[in-house]
């Protein structure tokens, strides 16, 4: 095994079989940051999202995707350009992966592709006990989604953060209150079918809890690009609250709680939720 990617490991208390495909993800997902790092990719984007969380900041919950923006809008933007780069990143650290685009099916700013490798293959390559690996079958595929939105609403600020790990690099990011008003649009936002994403509501807790200054500027854009709020609408301290209230009244809470269940090391931490828990949480939040 690299050498990097032993340091890497190391901080993993492993387990389970889960807890090594955790920390196979996430180890692929910091090389694949390293590669696009390499390719220039960081001139033109920005990390976010829940991903951005785990790596920069270190919130106690696994994430699956990689999502970033485009730091204006570039309608010539071309994600597949940095597949190579990705690949021949993660093939240096010994793990074969295929990066392919996915073509849109309908018109959307979003470019989106999947990079993918073979899970017992290169578990094996981390040297996970190969008794551990029977319940996964040969030829499960380990999957992660990167996203890159082309479209981004403006009114946004960035900053460089350091990772260490497997090498030292940076990595382009929206400062913490323009990435919680972020994930305050997927909360009120978001439609995920009939179910309820309830990471989104475990990261709105994260935040409240540890950097609760949220850019209500940069919610307020997003939300009239995405058409929640009409053109003449501001958003501001009332209809803010009013906004959230009510998407806590209509929250499912039980179901909430089913779905971010899998990605946290501690699902006891999610017995406290209720409808009266997130009232007290919102009431956290400090609008800048």
């Amino acid at each position: 095994m690299n050498e990097a990617i032993a340091r890497m490991l190391d901080r993993y208390a492993c387990q389970s079989v889960d807890d090594y495909v955790r920390a196979l993800r996430e180890i692929m997902q910091e090389i694949a940051l390293l590669g696009l790092w390499r390719s220039k990719f960081f001139d033109k984007t920005a990390f976010y999202g829940g991903t951005a969380l785990r790596i920069l900041y270190g919130i106690d919950r696994f994430s699956e995707d990689l999502d970033f923006s485009l730091l204006k809008p570039l309608k010539d933007f071309d994600l597949s350009r940095y597949s190579v780069a990705v690949e021949r990143e993660l093939r240096s650290f010994g793990f074969e992966a295929k990066m392919t685009t996915r073509e849109k099916k309908e018109e959307s700013p979003v470019q989106s592709a999947f990079l993918k490798a073979n899970t017992v293959k290169h578990l094996l390559t981390i040297k996970t006990d190969e008794k551990m690996n029977w319940p996964i079958p040969r030829d499960q595929v380990l999957k992660i989604k990167i996203e890159v939105d082309t479209d981004p609403p403006p009114g946004f600020s960035t900053e460089n953060k350091f990772i260490l790990q497997p090498i030292p690099f940076s990595i382009r990011t929206f400062i913490l209150p323009d990435l919680f008003a972020g994930k305050m649009h997927a909360v009120l936002c978001r439609k995920w079918k009939n179910r309820v994403k309830g990471r989104d509501w475990y990261d709105l807790v994260w935040y409240a809890a540890n950097h609760p200054q949220l850019h209500i500027s940069h919610l307020e854009k997003r939300m009239l690009q995405s058409g929640h709020l009409k053109k003449d609408e501001k958003m501001n301290q009332e209809n803010f609250y009013a906004l959230v209230t009510e998407a806590i009244d209509r929250l499912d809470v039980n179901q909430a709680r089913r779905e971010v269940e899998p990605f946290v090391k501690n699902p006891e931490a999610l017995q406290v939720w209720s409808k009266e828990f997130f009232r007290d949480v919102i009431s956290r939040i400090v609008l800048v």
